[in-house]
């Protein structure tokens, strides 16, 4: 099977038979704030994603507009691709070093040992 195809599988449930999707957000303490960079406890995370590595920092807490800013600034900084999803930022390749130093100049804090 090539990479590029998915998989089209049926399995025959049917939610309109009374079977209702759960969507609940991801829970966290300060879920629903707005909180100021030197307020955010950030830690770092590594995933392979189809053989490559993505570092993932989180988890921000600020408006849309804001996390968006601080990303296409990482991001032109480090010279890298990357996302912001589920209140983490992801970039491509193992780049915790580069990304630390930057993000405490813009003022925000991370987990002891992160």
């Amino acid at each position: 099977m090539s990479r590029g195809k998915k998989l089209d599988l049926f399995i025959g449930a049917d939610i309109d038979d009374g079977w209702a999707e759960v969507q609940s957000p991801r829970k966290s303490k300060v879920m629903g704030e707005d909180l100021e960079p030197s307020k955010h406890q950030l830690f770092f995370a590594k995933e392979k994603r189809r053989g490559k590595v993505v570092t993932l920092v989180g988890e921000f807490f600020m408006p849309k507009e804001t996390t968006d800013k601080v990303l296409k600034l990482l991001k032109k900084k480090l010279g890298c691709g990357g996302a912001f999803k589920d209140n983490m930022m992801e970039f491509q390749g193992d780049l915790k070093d580069k990304i630390r130093p930057l993000l405490v100049t813009e003022g925000f804090k991370f987990k002891p040992k992160h």
